[in-house]
């Protein structure tokens, strides 16, 4: 079925050399960082992880969103998903993608990826984390690929897909989950030691994931044929908007349990990232961005009448991702790590060849899903057309 992402329309062509030249850009930058190390980067010895692990970070979560669709679909036998579903699993597999290529471009010499496999440590949740998504990874692309080959024979999926749907389900929940135990499990930095940290992430994901489908869903029925219906965006919708509200109670829980309790270690970082510290606060702007954003969506997402309005959804759903992409792509890693220990700060911002590469994995993501939405597309379509025959 691969074939069907060598055709389309000039447009088509265009967004792909458009992203072949982003991934050229980036590649050549990530040669000038392979010859003189992570020096050219922003990050520092206070600051270990910067811009690459941030993106991980978030991307993790857009990954692990696939679930809100599939436990409808699948469990609750919700059909009006049957045509988004699968968009959900690929978008998994163009973001579990990503998640990798950041973590391969921030281990600095590449070759340590074997360090993984070849010296495995169960006691390390790094071991685990790899584990988790490289098996996600693995789930999604079977899945997805095999309910559309499936599809397109006019079959029902092979009895074995249907175990290993159960099974991505815990597993999307595991491969945040233990993202955040890589965060929550660090004594050293209190602005991540906390016991809600997963449940952050698991909100954050399940609003942020569902808002990138809906865009792309929208994006899908304006350019092609293929119609993902308006109840299933309407439904994702919802998900969003009850995500959203959950996210932004649990980040109020944790500034009242900093500035009630009057902890140093936690207070500090909050401190940085929204009002400054000790003259300090180049994130400052860019938090409060996210504030207004998250703010922005919240009003439109619950409102039935903007939701309901697929031109206000859309900026709801734009203003939810990009709120959050700043929030956890962003504040989340660098705001624990400022202050530091002893309580000096080193302030970090991405180099240009860091973001340029960091534009190039974005890019490979991106080429990844519009091949795979190509060839899920041009099988709806061509069913669409035998239907119509008939």
């Amino acid at each position: 079925m691969l074939e069907k992402a060598l055709s389309g329309s000039r447009r088509y062509w265009t967004w792909i050399i458009i992203l072949l030249i982003l991934i050229g850009i980036g590649f050549i930058n990530y040669l000038r960082q392979f010859k003189l190390g992570l020096g050219i980067t922003g990050m520092s010895r206070d600051v270990s992880w910067g811009f690459y692990i941030s993106q991980f970070t978030f991307l993790v979560g857009v990954a692990a969103s696939a679930v809100m669709l599939v436990i409808p679909y699948y469990l609750h036998n919700y059909k009006k998903f049957s045509k988004i579903v699968i968009l959900g699993e690929f978008l998994a597999v163009a973001s579990v993608t990503m998640c990798l290529l950041f973590i391969f471009v921030d281990m600095g010499q590449p070759m340590r990826i074997l360090n993984v496999i070849l010296h495995p440590t169960p006691n390390s949740i790094l071991f685990w984390d790899a584990l988790v998504l490289n098996g996600y990874l693995f789930l999604n692309i079977v899945i997805g690929w095999a309910t559309l080959h499936a599809e397109k024979k006019g079959i029902p999926p092979a009895p074995w897909v249907k175990p290993l749907i159960y099974i991505s389900i815990p597993w999307a929940i595991s491969i945040h989950t233990v993202t955040a135990f890589l965060y929550a499990g660090l004594p050293g930095r209190h602005f991540w030691l906390t016991a809600i940290m997963a449940a952050r992430f698991l909100a954050s994901a399940f609003a942020s994931g569902p808002a990138l489908l809906l865009i792309v869903a929208l994006l899908v029925r304006k350019y092609t044929k293929f119609d993902p219906g308006r109840e299933p965006i309407q439904a994702v919708g919802k998900i969003v908007t009850y995500a959203m509200i959950t996210n932004v109670f649990f980040f109020l829980l944790e500034i009242f349990t900093a500035f009630y309790s009057n902890i140093p270690g936690h207070k500090h970082s909050f401190e940085y990232l929204f009002a400054g510290y000790e003259g300090y606060g180049k994130l400052v702007p860019l938090m409060w961005l996210s504030i207004i954003l998250a703010i922005i969506s919240l009003i439109l997402l619950i409102n039935p009448g903007t939701r309901k309005n697929e031109k206000t959804l859309v900026i709801a759903a734009l203003a939810v991702f990009f709120s959050l992409w700043i929030d956890k792509g962003f504040g989340l890693v660098i705001g624990g790590f400022i202050p530091n220990p002893f309580e000096t700060v080193t302030e970090y911002w991405p180099t240009l060849p860091e973001t340029f590469i960091t534009i190039g994995v974005w890019a490979i993501g991106f080429l990844i899903l519009t091949i795979l939405y190509k060839v899920v597309i041009s099988v709806r379509e061509s069913i669409g057309n035998l239907e119509a025959e008939h």
